[in-house]
């Protein structure tokens, strides 16, 4: 029997009219006589040929599926055009996603006694922006909510998964930036452009003010 080969064009059309990352399951329904090892084999084959002819954008591996974005070097000039992009967290919004990504799940009974502060606002906040989520409920008097990260966050940091978060010692750095240079209000989060948004820098770089630079094409 003739070995199967995947059609290329139709893997890289596939991926580009998704409006969001395109996981195992929706491949496999597309693509159903091909392995993961021979889908991650095109990817990198579609990819070193957008590379070959100096094409500014990537297939890049993100929340657990496949998505279009530009490449990181283009940040500057996309954020020159669309400064509405650049995320803007407040130290207690940057402490408390941290504490949520590194320790999840979490019901805000916790967090707060970790963080020794109320954080209703703020933890309503990264709820509105879908950066965080709830996972479930705590098997305790009153069933508390469970808080655990998005595939938003995910997106939005340009994260495969969970794995590759930073080290703790960059996110400690991160909240001990100076306070000046912070919006002060508890539940401060400027808009976010919604799955749209990309970290451009590599996880040491990182700031209060991010500038997510690899952007969907969508």
């Amino acid at each position: 029997m003739a070995e199967f080969e995947l059609d290329l064009a139709a893997l890289e059309a596939l991926i580009f009219s998704a409006d969001a990352p395109i996981g195992a399951s929706a491949l496999r329904r597309a693509f159903p006589r091909a392995t993961p090892a021979q889908l991650a084999a095109a990817v990198a084959e579609i990819n070193a040929s957008l590379r070959a002819t100096g094409r500014p954008y990537e297939i890049a591996e993100v929340a657990a599926g496949y998505r279009f974005r530009t490449r990181p070097q283009f940040a500057e000039v996309i954020l020159a055009a669309t400064p509405e992009r650049k995320i803007r967290l407040s130290r207690p919004a940057l402490e408390t996603l941290a504490l949520i990504a590194y320790r999840q799940p979490l019901t805000r009974a916790e967090i707060e006694d970790l963080r020794g502060v109320d954080c209703g606002a703020v933890v309503k906040s990264l709820l509105e922006r879908d950066l965080v989520r709830i996972v479930g409920r705590r098997d305790a008097p009153g069933r508390p909510a469970l808080y655990g990260t998005s595939a938003s966050f995910l997106e939005t940091f340009g994260l495969r998964g969970l794995s590759d978060l930073p080290a703790l010692r960059e996110i400690e750095a991160i909240v001990a930036a100076p306070a000046e240079a912070l919006p002060a209000d508890e539940s401060a989060l400027e808009p976010l452009e919604p799955a749209d948004a990309r970290e451009a820098a590599e996880p040491e770089e990182a700031s209060a003010e991010l500038e997510p630079g690899p952007l969907s094409l969508h």
